[in-house]
């Protein structure tokens, strides 16, 4: 039986991959307390942090707000390091010195230089971005607490280092520490190697904290505070934003800002797919990862029965590509201004949500787009997969001989999204399959609904230039003047400049080496081009976020770069 039957009332079924005369596959619904297919897990690490981020907190709070009990503190630590102080000698004076100068600004400096460089030689440009904003995090956390709590060094004590401000949080220890966690998670593997790097990072801050009491230029709590912000605000950064899952460090081929489908998270989906939709998965295939990047596609290839094999589309959505939505959209803004009203997503469910929702407005209307199957959890508000008809057998436009019927068929399609009041917002020839002889419509994700008449105007041209590289302007503008009118076409070719055009659309135009545009320009009424940059106080207020997080930087450079000097 066909996998991809008709869509039933109830949605599509496991009865589609039922072997004939056999009972069709039971969905299974998950009861309270039990684990989804790919728990997530807080971890030793993540539950040390959050502990250690509560005492820097609780310290924090005595110190700066329950007067007496914070001044019995700070009385007591400089008692404390006053009894450290007494068991000085010549010999280990020497040593804590020059433990102290392995922290210096110079040699701190020197160290994150050389990991932005392998960073960018490797380009891991997420760990990098992580990384900097951690240190800059750091910066100004701990500057901004020394500059609030103005507590003094330890009183009755000589201190053997130099002055470099209030003492709490240690900022030398926060420096230290940011650094090292940013070797752990940015330069070495999940695994062993950066299991080992942990040890070493404890033992590290271990042995600068001794040296900065022996020193006598901190207290107990300054140094504990300036190690939980210095090892806080990273870790938890590169768990947020670098998840190991996601976004691996590894030095070898093959290396992919994807999602790996295979081992605990292969399990897991094969697991969701048979307990929520009735499919049983026997092959997980990643597939078109060179331009996917808001997704993880794979190719399902699922067991129908009697020996059957049937394929399925399914596109993979995590949290991270949420985020990458939101950072897009931000940079979109503030380059181009509110184009499309864009409204970035909150939750990865939403995300997917909106895609099966697309999914099914356009097969519902008929037009030639993936039959959908539903959506897959797979980690609550984590993971989600959706599940679609794969189209076997269809080649991409550049690869398929475009007549008439296939122009016609493009022209057509837009045709209909102006009637339906809809925009794919994406329309290139890696979207758009030929099989048959029948033109079909692929990627759905940025379908949007009542979209503005530029929107529309845009799309109209993208088709215009894709159908035109596989033939030429005047052939398409002729067939197109059956689907358009005169001042549709113009207004069409008016909008549709430089970046109102994907990324593909304006890479095979310029191999192309015609100037296609300026065809549609010459056949087409004359019409001023329409603008593309739009102001608003959304724009205008991510502008000066940017500039003063940018200025906000470059002050941090100057005070370390003076610091050098």
């Amino acid at each position: 039986m066909d996998a991809r039957s008709e869509v039933t009332g109830q949605g599509v079924g496991p009865d589609s991959v039922a072997p004939a005369g056999t009972a069709a596959p039971k969905r299974r619904r998950r009861p309270s307390g039990e684990p989804p297919p790919l728990p997530r897990q807080l971890g030793l690490g993540g539950k040390l942090s959050i502990g250690l981020t509560l005492v820097a907190v609780i310290a924090i709070v005595v110190i700066a707000l329950v007067g007496r009990t914070g001044e019995a503190l700070g009385r007591s630590e400089s008692e404390f390091v006053a009894a450290v102080g007494r068991l000085r000698a010549p010999w280990l004076t020497d040593v804590m010195r020059a433990i102290d100068a392995l922290a210096s600004p110079f040699l701190l400096f020197t160290t994150r230089v050389l990991i932005l460089a392998i960073l960018i030689v490797f380009r891991r440009w997420r760990h990098l971005f992580v990384f900097v904003g951690s240190v800059l995090a750091v910066e100004l956390i701990s500057y901004g607490l020394a500059s609030f709590m103005t507590r003094p060094r330890p009183f009755g004590v000589t201190a053997l280092a130099a002055w470099e401000g209030f003492s709490h949080p240690s900022r030398r220890i926060a420096d230290v520490a940011v650094t090292a966690v940013g070797i752990a998670y940015a330069l070495l593997p999940h695994g062993r190697y950066r299991d080992v790097a942990k040890y070493v990072t404890a033992g590290t801050l271990a042995v600068f904290g001794s040296a900065q009491l022996y020193l006598g230029v901190s207290h107990p709590t300054d140094v504990v505070v300036g190690a939980v912000i210095g090892v806080t605000i990273p870790l938890v950064g590169f768990r947020w934003f670098c998840p190991n899952d996601v976004f691996p460090v590894t030095y070898g081929r093959g290396k992919t800002a994807h999602l790996d489908v295979g081992g605990g998270r292969g399990d897991a989906i094969r697991k969701a797919l048979k307990e929520q939709l009735g499919f049983v998965v026997t092959e997980i295939q990643p597939v078109g990862l060179e331009g996917s990047g808001g997704s993880t596609p794979v190719r399902l290839t699922i067991d129908a029965g009697g020996g059957a094999q049937e394929r399925l589309f399914a596109k993979v959505y995590a949290r991270n590509h949420v985020r990458a939505d939101r950072w897009y959209k931000l940079g979109r803004t503030i380059l181009y201004g509110g184009l499309e009203d864009e409204t970035p997503f909150r939750t990865v469910r939403r995300f997917v949500e909106y895609e099966d929702y697309t999914l099914r407005l356009m097969y519902q209307e008929g037009l030639p787009s993936p039959k959908p199957y539903g959506v897959v959890e797979i980690t609550p508000e984590r993971e989600y997969m959706i599940v679609m008809e794969f189209f076997d057998g269809a080649v991409e436009l550049g690869g398929a001989e475009v007549d008439d019927s296939i122009i016609d068929q493009g022209l057509g399609m837009i045709r209909r999204f102006w009637d339906l009041g809809l925009a794919h917002r994406d329309i290139k020839p890696s979207n758009l399959m030929v099989r048959d002889g029948r033109l079909l419509l692929v990627d759905v994700f940025f379908v949007q609904i009542r979209p503005s008449p530029w929107r529309q105007a845009v799309d109209l041209g993208n088709m215009m230039l894709t159908l035109a590289l596989r033939a030429d302007a005047e052939r398409v503008y002729g067939r197109a003047r059956a689907f358009f009118s005169e001042d549709e076409l113009a207004e069409a070719v008016a909008a549709t400049r430089g970046v109102a055009s994907p990324t593909q659309v304006r890479s095979e135009l310029k191999a192309d080496g015609r100037d296609l545009l300026a065809e549609f320009r010459s056949l087409a009424p004359e019409r001023a081009p329409i603008a593309i940059q739009r102001w608003s106080i959304r724009r205008i207020a991510a502008i000066a976020g940017v500039a003063l997080l940018a200025l906000m930087a470059m002050g941090i450079v100057q005070e370390n770069w003076r610091a050098l000097t």
